[in-house]
Parts: C-alpha cells; sequence; structure tokens
C-alpha cells in the first residue's frame, strides 16, 4: 500500500507563494504529481511528472506554478507563484503504480484571499 503525505497548504492572499510537499513511500511510479478540487468542482490536473522526467501542467497554471522532485526523498513538490483567488481548492497529491493503480493524499487547504 503506498502512502502519501502531503504538507504545505494555508492561506495566502492574491500574488503570494506557497510550496506544497508530497513525500511517497515508494520511489516507483509510472507518474507522480498534483490535482485539485475546488468547491462544486471536479478534481482536475495541475502538475504531474512521469517516471522519464516528463511535466505536464494545467493551461491554467503554467508560467505560475512549478513541479520539482527529489528522487532521494520519493518527494515531490509543487511551487505555486503569483496565486489567484481562483487557485483556492484542496490539492491531492497523487502516485499512478506502474499498474495504473491511483494512489491519492488526504489533501491540503490552499486558500487565496486578501
Amino acid at each position: 500500500q503506498v502512502q502519501l503525505v502531503e504538507s504545505g497548504g494555508g492561506l495566502v492572499q492574491p500574488g503570494g507563494s506557497l510550496r506544497l510537499s508530497c513525500a511517497a513511500s515508494t520511489g516507483i511510479f509510472r507518474a507522480m504529481g498534483w490535482y485539485r478540487q475546488a468547491p462544486g468542482k471536479q478534481r482536475e490536473l495541475v502538475a504531474t511528472f512521469t517516471s522519464g522526467g516528463r511535466t505536464n501542467y494545467a493551461d491554467s497554471v503554467k508560467g505560475r506554478f512549478t513541479i520539482s522532485r527529489d528522487n532521494a526523498k520519493n518527494t515531490v513538490y509543487l511551487q505555486m507563484n503569483s496565486l489567484k483567488p481562483e487557485d483556492t481548492a484542496v490539492f491531492y497529491c497523487n502516485l499512478q503504480s506502474l499498474g495504473y493503480h491511483n494512489y491519492w493524499g488526504q489533501g491540503t487547504q490552499v486558500t487565496v484571499s486578501s
């Protein structure tokens, strides 16, 4: 059973920055990254890594968010800059195993408000 431990959410003013972290219990995966779910909306992809190192970003966050990884720590980070109120959501870490099974973290709240 893969475990994912997230940290780094919180309240920030518009234009501010936050960094999310997700530590996994395994370094073997097909893809790993971040999704988010805003109230009343479906969960959506934010940014992901493939095991080969390719990255994929939602259009809405390109140029503002950066996903990175520390292989030695089995940890993925999401640096979020120039945050907007519409970024407010619960952010979930996701790991897709080699067998295409999806594992999810517990979620961390990000609120962008003045």
